[in-house]
């Protein structure tokens, strides 16, 4: 499907659904692993390791054999680089893809596993505000350094 054939079916372009990934996804296999690398900023490789990992359930194919990828994907990835960017290691996102994949009834172990990993973005935050503290302090104390060191006019 081209781009304005997307836009003039209503579909969102795969940079709106990975930057806004709300609602029910479009299913439709329409995303090259081009356009999925510019919008979410991961490689063709990273891409293509992850479905080989199993972050990623099989990607569509066209007709030429090139992957397609729905919005539902794009849903994924986006959950997956948030995930990333606090810092979960890959073994651990893997593991909350499998209990997805179980359904319903691996509900509690998924938000078990959300709820330590929370526990631990929360303690980095509160490293990185104690960081904060330290440096501001010693800006402060250069600040006082020049000013004092400022020739007067």
């Amino acid at each position: 499907m081209t781009a304005l054939a997307s836009i003039e079916a209503g579909l969102r372009t795969c940079c709106e659904v990975f930057q806004d990934p709300v609602g029910a996804p479009d299913r439709t296999p329409r995303h090259t692993i081009g356009e999925v690398s510019a919008a979410s900023g991961l490689t063709a490789h990273t891409l293509r390791w992850y479905e080989r990992i199993g972050l990623l359930d099989p990607v569509d194919r066209s007709a030429s054999g090139q992957r397609r990828y729905s919005d539902g994907d794009l849903h994924r990835l986006a959950f997956l680089g948030r995930l990333r960017l606090t810092g979960m290691p890959v073994a651990d996102m893997l593991r909350y893809v499998e209990l997805a994949r179980e359904g319903e009834r691996t509900s509690a172990d998924r938000r078990d596993l959300l709820l330590a990993h929370r526990e631990a973005v929360r303690q980095q935050i509160a490293d990185l505000h104690a960081t904060l503290a330290v440096l501001d302090h010693k800006i402060d104390v250069y600040n006082g350094r020049l000013a004092r060191c400022a020739p007067s006019h």
